[in-house]
């Protein structure tokens, strides 16, 4: 991943977050493994946290589930936590994007359930159109490689630029083979895309962090992603191995219930969209 160490310092510090903390997370060896204590799971804090707070809030205790909701704001340290047994699972992340990162990062962390899609948005303060945007405009788009590739699609998409034939889930500005309005682009970190608007000309922005900066996709976006057979689903996911684990079951359940179903849907008024 691309300059994400400063962000998740400065993540760690201004939280007060230490992780390593054995008396919140697993690390659970599954020959000996003690599921008595709380669920810890890593989330994002919107829409992920928010949605593991209805569950907890309205739906754990009668489903006899301890739930414990760990917030961060980067998409680094949910893994790595997990990973390490700091907390038990997390939620905040698409296949694609979980992919790199267990081949980049050497961990072994796997989905249990999808839950929800965001769909990525165009967004600008300064045009209100994407065909509006003028020739040398400059769009920012997140700088990690799943996230930048996916911005990118989604330009192709609405026929802003063309990507050369056969680019994955790791495209960059370089992939692309037409660039009809020759825009430019700023790779920012993903977190800091809604606050870059008054800067660029237009920006990429992944859902949950759009909604958290006040943006509403559903309406606000220039462009949208469509969520048909969209592969970017948000899922709870497990380190390998803990996928039997109990209350992860329980959760797993509790997260695609019809009443979650109902408060995406209420809440997020199609800005989220229940993938189950």
């Amino acid at each position: 991943m691309r300059n994400t160490a400063k962000l998740t310092t400065a993540v760690l510090a201004a939280g007060g977050l230490t992780f390593g903390l054995g008396a919140c997370g697993s690390g659970k060896d599954s020959a000996a493994a003690d599921y008595s204590g709380p669920l810890v799971v890593a989330a994002s804090p919107t829409p992920h946290a928010e949605i593991l707070n209805y569950v907890k809030d309205h739906l754990a205790k009668k489903a006899g589930l301890d739930l414990q909701v760990k917030e961060f704001q980067d998409y680094i340290v949910p893994n790595t936590a997990t990973e390490d047994g700091s907390v038990d699972a997390n939620y905040f992340q698409n296949q694609p994007y979980l992919d790199d990162f267990n081949k980049k990062r050497g961990t072994d962390i796997v989905p249990v359930v999808t839950v929800h899609l965001e769909p990525l948005g165009l967004y600008s303060h300064k045009v209100k159109k994407a065909d509006a945007l003028k020739s040398g405009a400059t769009v920012a788009v997140p700088n990690d490689a799943v996230n930048e590739a996916r911005a990118l699609k989604l330009l192709a998409a609405n026929k802003l630029i063309t990507l050369k034939d056969g680019v994955g889930n790791e495209a960059t500005p370089q992939d692309i083979a037409k660039n009809p309005k020759n825009l430019k682009f700023k790779e920012v970190e993903a977190a800091q895309t809604p606050r870059s608007l008054d800067d660029v000309d237009a920006a990429v922005v992944n859902g949950n962090y759009a909604i958290s900066s006040g943006l509403k996709p559903a309406k606000d976006a220039l462009v949208l992603e469509s969520p048909k057979n969209n592969p970017y689903g948000n899922f709870l996911a497990v380190k390998k191995g803990n996928e039997k684990d109990p209350r992860v079951k329980k959760l797993a359940r509790l997260l695609t219930s019809p009443e979650v179903k109902k408060f995406i849907e209420d809440k997020y008024q199609g800005s989220v969209i229940a993938s189950f």
